[in-house]
């Protein structure tokens, strides 16, 4: 046997880097297409060969859009084990109607987002503000988490302290709500974080931490001296990663496992 990849996968490699891609501009893809009023089709795509992976090597994807036209999207990507350059890409994409199928131009606000975004820019506008602001945009971020896909319910997810407390509220490009979160003050010496929040198909690309840290630097800002949270068990290495130490024993909080957790400021 070769042992080498089979070249057809490469193209399955590629299309999992461009599901990444839309992560990295914070667009949950099936909404924003439905947004954008249009939906992405390939056209073409082309792979060529420069040498081979083998099974169990670590490759590395790499991908960018080149340039758009009136309808059309053009990527380049390219994938390498190590510093070696294994094998080149180029896909084009076409923006159409998903109901005919027909192309129509790329909607502006795509394409000043990935303008931007391959510029190095930032993607994400992230409001900090009381519920009155931000509450109807947050409470959509935290229904579908917590309550359709967790199963919390509804009366055990809502309580009075939105009320009094700061909300923090991730908007993508687009002005879609993807992440929230809040911060409750306890007194002169301490606040606690809680509602961390991430829309489902965003998860992974640092738009909680991004939250979060504003949640953070807000309750530095108050003079708090501590940070306390209640982290569900699945989440806390993510806030180990973030300076927070778990403290006490484990405790079962609207039917799943927490951890009390802080960090000082």
């Amino acid at each position: 046997m070769q042992k080498i990849v089979f070249n057809a996968h490469y193209l399955m490699y590629f299309d999992t880097a461009i599901t990444d891609y839309w992560r990295a501009l914070a667009l949950p893809y099936e909404e924003a297409m439905a947004q954008l009023g249009g939906e992405l089709y390939v056209k073409k795509a082309s792979v060529e060969f420069h040498a081979s992976a083998r099974f169990d090597d670590r490759l590395a994807v790499a991908l960018k859009c080149e340039r758009i036209g009136n309808s059309s999207m053009v990527f380049t990507g390219a994938i390498f084990r190590g510093g070696e350059l294994l094998i080149t890409c180029e896909l084009v994409y076409v923006f159409a109607d998903p109901a005919s199928q027909t192309s129509r131009p790329v909607p502006p606000g795509l394409r000043s987002l990935v303008g931007r975004f391959e510029a190095g820019e930032s993607v994400l506008d992230i409001r900090l503000g009381d519920w009155a602001e931000l509450g109807l945009a947050a409470e959509r971020i935290r229904t579908a988490v917590f309550v359709e896909e967790q199963g919390i319910a509804l009366e055990s997810e809502r309580d009075d302290a939105d009320r009094s407390a700061l909300h923090a509220v991730a908007f993508n490009a687009l002005g879609q709500g993807v992440a929230t979160g809040r911060l409750v003050s306890q007194g002169n010496a301490s606040g606690r974080v809680g509602r961390l929040a991430v829309h489902r198909a965003l998860r992974g690309g640092g738009i909680g931490r991004a939250v979060l840290d504003a949640l953070v630097g807000a309750a530095r800002q108050r003079g708090h001296r501590e940070v306390m949270l209640n982290a569900q068990i699945s989440a806390q290495g993510f806030y180990l990663c973030e300076g927070f130490v778990a403290r006490g024993e484990s405790f079962i909080e609207a039917c799943i496992l927490h951890r009390e957790m802080s960090k000082l400021l």
